[in-house]
C-alpha cells in the first residue's frame, strides 16, 4: 500500500479534530478525500505529510513511518496545500529551480523543471514573477513544486481552486494521467471533479469516516434510493407520508415527487396500491440513483459515527 492510516487522531486542547480514522491507498488511485469545512480533511492531510504530527495513530508511506522516518516519507510525497504557499518575488522558473534544488535534483534540476513547466502549461508564464500571476497560474506553480521530485505520492488540498473551467479540465486530465502511475488523494468541494477523477471518495464528518467506498457503489447502496413519482392529479403530501417504508418526501415539481426509501422495490407495490385504493394515476414511476451531492449531504448532515 502506498498509504496505511491506522487509528489516527488530533487533539487540540479540547477539541478532537480527527478521531481514530483508518485507511489505506495503493497505487493507482485517485482517491476523493471530501468533507464540510472543518470536518477535518486538511488536518488529515497535514498528518500524512508529516507537516503535523498525530496525537495518536499511524501512518506509513511506502512503508516508512511518518514519525520514525520522515525525510524518506517526504522524499516520496508531492504535497500541494490549500494554501499554497509561493515566493511572490521569486520568477516562475527561478522558483521551480530553487524547489529542484531543495529537493537535491542535481544534473536533473534543468529537465524536471522544464517538463513540470511545459505539464502544467506555465510556458507563457515562465519568465514572470509568481506575484504577477493569476491565481489560477499561481495554482499551476504549486502543482508543479509538488510534482517537480517525482514523488509516488501526491496530496493535493482543492488543486484546482482558482482556475477558469478551461484550466480545471486541462489540471483534471493531467491528474488522471499521473494517478495512472502513482497514488493520489485529493480534497475538493466541486463533486464535479471528484466524480471526474476519482475512482473512490473518502467521506469525513467531523473528524469520523462517514463512508469509504466507489463512488458506483455509493450511489447504488440500497439506503441511497428514491423512487420519483410523477401522478396525473394532486395528491396529498399527508397521505405520502403514510406510506411504507417512506423515509423522506420532497416535492420536485408539479405532481412530482422524490420518495425516499431503503427498500425501493417494496415501496414501489405500496404506491401502486396506494394508488388504486385513491383512484389516483400515476404517469411515470422509477427509481432515482443518488447523485453525490445529494449523498455528502445526508452523510455530513445530522449525527454521523466513525465505521469500524
Amino acid at each position: 500500500m502506498s498509504i496505511q492510516v491506522a487509528a489516527l487522531t488530533k487533539i487540540y486542547g479540547t477539541q478532537k479534530a480527527v478521531n481514530n480514522i483508518s485507511f489505506e491507498l495503493k497505487k493507482g488511485e485517485i482517491v476523493g478525500f471530501l468533507g464540510p469545512n472543518g470536518a477535518g480533511k486538511s488536518t488529515t492531510m497535514k498528518m500524512i505529510t508529516g507537516y503535523l504530527p498525530p496525537t495518536r495513530g499511524q501512518v506509513t508511506v511506502c512503508g516508512f513511518d511518518i514519525q520514525q522516518h520522515p525525510m524518506e516519507v517526504r522524499r516520496r510525497i508531492g504535497y500541494l496545500p490549500e494554501a499554497n504557499p509561493l515566493y511572490y518575488d521569486m520568477y516562475v522558473r527561478e522558483y521551480l529551480g530553487f524547489t529542484a534544488g531543495v529537493h537535491r535534483l542535481g544534473k536533473d534540476s534543468k529537465r524536471r523543471v522544464e517538463e513540470m513547466i511545459t505539464l502544467t502549461g506555465l510556458g507563457k508564464e515562465a519568465h514572470k514573477k509568481i506575484g504577477a500571476l493569476s491565481k489560477g497560474y499561481k495554482q499551476r506553480v504549486g502543482l508543479a513544486q509538488a510534482m517537480l521530485h517525482d514523488p509516488e505520492v501526491l496530496i493535493l488540498d482543492e488543486p484546482t481552486s482558482g482556475l477558469d473551467p478551461n484550466q480545471i479540465i486541462e489540471i483534471r486530465d493531467l491528474i488522471k494521467r499521473i494517478g495512472q502511475e502513482k497514488t493520489v488523494l485529493l480534497s475538493t468541494h466541486i463533486m464535479q471533479e471528484v466524480q471526474a477523477m476519482c475512482s473512490r471518495v473518502i467521506i469525513i464528518n467531523n473528524g469520523n469516516i462517514a463512508a469509504d467506498d466507489s463512488i458506483d457503489r455509493l450511489r447504488q447502496s440500497k439506503d441511497q434510493a428514491a423512487l420519483v413519482v410523477v401522478f396525473e392529479s394532486d395528491v396529498d403530501e399527508k397521505l405520502l407520508k403514510k406510506l411504507q417504508p417512506v423515509e423522506r418526501i420532497v416535492a420536485d415539481g408539479e405532481r412530482r415527487w422524490k420518495l425516499y426509501t431503503e427498500a425501493p422495490a417494496a415501496l414501489r407495490k405500496q404506491v401502486m396500491q396506494w394508488a388504486l385504493d385513491q383512484d389516483i394515476n400515476i404517469r411515470s414511476m422509477e427509481e432515482e440513483v443518488l447523485s453525490l451531492e445529494e449523498i455528502f449531504r445526508q452523510l455530513t448532515t445530522g449525527n454521523t459515527t466513525a465505521q469500524p
